[in-house]
């Protein structure tokens, strides 16, 4: 008899755990592919936001005078995409903020400095938890509350003088995270619109190279590496 107890306790704690295993899973599938859905796709220069109306000196097609201070205007966004494993499953995570500002300086139809800054602060995902432990224990935006891409070699914008025309490039640049700051180069693609430049971009980072500790946790696994992308709105003011 105490033997039968004893394999009737074991087989009730083995289905207490393997219930406990399969909820789990399933609050996970649910949470990745109904609460959270599909992570938004990369930005495109075919969805970008033409933003405000730029120089009314500049003509709506044909070739323009590029040369001058175009600053980071309305419908510009940057942020991250990172993948992870959660609880065995992939997933990808996009965080995004329009709280984006900076300026480019075109000289000969070159782009010979810019600096745009994020707030990382207002970087946001789908979830609340997820945005408390971004800007806490991994960014911490209190002390790092900004960061910052820096162009350090001229980049050539000719392409851009007719319209509609789309200009496909790099950028070398420094990026500046929580004050660490890295050699990087950007992925491009531009093309001027009614009166704006818009630029659609991503960097690749790795997260140790700024001091970023990505999460490793029993539930949730971050990837050590991750894009960092933006859709910039350029007006000449």
């Amino acid at each position: 008899m105490t033997s039968e107890r004893t394999n009737r306790r074991l087989v009730l704690a083995v289905g207490a755990v393997v219930g406990v295993v399969a909820l789990a899973l399933a609050g996970t599938w649910f949470y990745v592919n109904v609460l959270s859905g599909d992570a938004p796709e990369p930005f495109s220069l075919d969805t970008a936001n033409p933003g405000p109306a730029g120089n009314d000196a500049s003509p709506a097609s044909g070739e323009v005078a590029l040369d001058g201070t175009w600053t980071v205007a309305e419908g510009s966004e940057a942020g991250y995409r990172v993948d992870e494993v959660l609880n065995g499953m992939d997933n990808t995570v996009v965080g995004r903020t329009s709280e984006v500002t900076g300026q480019v300086i075109v000289s000969d139809s070159t782009a010979t400095s810019a600096e745009v800054t994020v707030d990382m602060a207002s970087v946001t995902t789908d979830s609340g938890s997820r945005d408390g432990q971004f800007q806490g224990s991994i960014m911490n935006t209190d002390q790092y509350p900004t960061s910052t891409f820096t162009l350090t070699e001229p980049v050539d914008l000719t392409g851009l003088a007719d319209e509609g025309e789309t200009v496909q490039t790099t950028a070398a640049g420094e990026l500046t995270i929580r004050d660490v700051t890295r050699p990087v180069e950007a992925q491009l693609e531009l093309r001027r619109s009614d009166g704006t430049v818009q630029v659609v971009g991503s960097i690749p980072i790795i997260f140790e190279d700024f001091d970023v500790d990505p999460p490793n946790l029993a539930f949730v696994r971050v990837e050590d590496d991750g894009l960092v992308e933006f859709l910039l709105t350029l007006a000449q003011g």
